[in-house]
C-alpha cells in the first residue's frame, strides 16, 4: 500500500521548526556538542541536547506535570504534526504508533536508585508509570483525545522502519483513516555509560574525530493517510537481522535493490560506527547523506528524522552535501540498528495534488483531557 505523507514534525537539538532546522542542515550547521558527566564514575560523555525552548509552548495537561522529557518531546512533536495537516481526520479515526528504543531511562534511574538505596519500600509510585515503554505513547494518545489503536515498538535505531511498516499494515483496516507514527528519545549518564562500555560513543577527548557516535535526544513525528499527497511512501522493507558485521553490506544492499527504481539519492543511518563503511558499500552509485552527522544519534527518533529529511530534499530541492538531488529523484531511507536490525524505505513526489492545496486542520487541544509487502527477509 502508498502511504501519503500528510504531515510532519520534529523536535532537535537544532530547534522543532522543520523550516529552520532544515535551512541549517542544508547550510552544513551541527548542533551544539555539550559534555553530560556520570556522578557515579566521573566518566564525561559527548551529547547532543534539545534546546529548553522546543518544548515551552506546549499545552497545560494532568498528563505532562511529571512526565518525563521523552513523554514531552514525543507530545511535542505528535501535536505539531496534527496541527500541520491540510486534511482533518477525525481523531477517533487515528491510530497511533509510537517507536522507542531505550524508553524513559531519566525516571527509571531515579526509581530504582531510591530501592538500591533505601529498599523496596522506598519505591515511589508517581515515578512508576513512566518507567515503562509505553507511557509517552499513553500520555500523546491522551492529550490528543485518540481513543483508538495505539501500540508502541520497542527496537533499536531501525525500529521507525517497523513502526511505519506498522501503520502501513493498519492502513489496511477500513475503521483507520490515518495514522500518526511518532519516536522519541531522551538522554541520561545511565543509557550513555551502557553505550561507551559497548565502546560506540565518539572519545570526550576528541570532539572533533568522526569516529564514534554522538548520542541525541528528542522526537519526530509523522502523519500518513490514503489520500493523494505530494510525498508519498512507496515501499516499505523490514530487511533482515544480521549477525556478524562483516554480513551487514550484503543486507543493506538486498533492501537497496528491493527498493531503488531508477534515479534515487539515500539519506543514511551512518553514525560514526561500523554502520558507516557498510552503508557506503551497498549505496556506492548514490549520493549519500547522514542526518545523525549534525543531529546526533537520536536512536528511537532516528529513522524519522532521516524521512523527514528525504521528504525536505524532495519537497524543496535543496539538500545537504554531499547530497545531489533531481526533479525526478527517487529517495531512500536506509536504517541499520546497533543491535543488529536494518529495513529501509522509498519516496516520490505524487504529482496528484500541488503542495498549496488543501485547507490547514485546526485541532483544540484540551488541558483537561485525561485519559503491500509483507515479507520480513531479502
Amino acid at each position: 500500500m502508498t502511504l501519503s505523507i500528510a504531515a510532519t514534525s520534529w523536535v532537535t537539538p537544532l530547534g522543532n521548526s522543520i523550516d529552520d532546522v532544515w535551512q541549517c542542515l542544508v547550510a552544513g550547521e551541527i548542533a551544539p556538542l555539550e559534555r553530560l558527566a556520570n556522578p557515579q564514575n566521573g566518566a564525561q560523555y559527548l551529547v547532543h541536547r534539545v534546546p529548553p525552548d522546543a518544548t515551552k509552548h506546549l499545552p497545560p495537561h494532568p498528563r505532562l506535570r511529571r512526565a518525563s522529557a521523552i513523554s514531552r518531546f514525543a507530545a511535542a512533536a505528535g501535536l505539531a504534526a496534527l496541527a500541520d495537516t491540510k486534511t482533518a481526520p477525525a481523531l477517533d479515526r487515528i491510530a497511533l504508533v509510537f517507536a522507542i528504543s531505550n524508553g524513559g531511562v531519566i525516571y527509571t534511574r531515579r526509581f530504582y536508585s531510591d530501592i538500591v538505596t533505601s529498599g523496596a519500600q522506598s519505591a515511589s509510585p508517581l515515578l512508576f508509570p513512566e518507567t515503562v515503554f509505553n507511557a509517552p505513547a499513553s500520555h500523546l494518545a491522551a492529550i490528543l483525545g485518540i481513543g483508538g489503536a495505539s501500540y508502541t515498538l520497542v527496537g533499536d535505531g531501525a525500529v521507525g522502519i517497523f513502526a511505519l511498516k506498522l501503520a502501513e499494515d493498519l492502513m489496511a483496516l477500513d475503521e483507520i483513516d490515518a495514522c500518526l507514527i511518532v519516536a522519541a528519545e531522551e538522554i541520561d549518564p545511565l543509557v550513555c555509560e551502557a553505550y561507551r562500555q559497548w565502546r560506540f560513543l565518539r572519545n570526550p577527548s576528541r570532539p572533533e574525530a568522526r569516529h564514534g557516535m554522538v548520542m541525541s535526544e528528542g522526537a519526530g513525528a509523522v502523519l500518513v493517510n490514503r489520500a493523494n499527497g505530494t510525498i508519498e511512501i512507496q515501499k516499505i522493507i523490514p530487511g533482515q537481522n544480521f549477525f556478524r558485521r562483516s554480513e551487514l553490506a550484503a543486507r543493506l544492499d538486498c533492501v537497496v535493490s528491493r527498493l531503488k527504481e531508477g534515479k534515487a539519492f539515500c539519506i543514511g543511518s551512518a553514525n560514526g560506527t561500523f554502520i558507516d563503511r557498510a552503508e557506503r558499500a551497498a549505496v556506492s552509485e548514490m549520493s549519500l547523506y547522514s542526518p545523525k552527522s549534525a543531529l546526533g544519534d537520536g536512536i528511537g527518533a532516528s529513522v524519522l528524522w532521516q524521512l523527514i529529511a528525504a521528504e525536505q530534499t524532495l519537497k524543496t530541492g535543496r539538500a545537504p552535501r554531499p547530497l545531489q538531488p533531481k526533479q525526478d529523484s527517487q529517495a531512500l531511507v536506509l536504517a541499520c540498528g546497533l543491535n543488529q536490525q536494518t529495513g529501509g524505505l522509498s519516496l516520490r513526489r505524487s504529482a496528484a495534488i500541488k503542495p498549496s492545496q488543501g485547507v490547514r486542520a485546526q485541532y483544540c487541544f484540551s488541558g483537561s483531557t485525561d485519559a503491500s509487502d509483507h515479507k520480513h527477509d531479502c
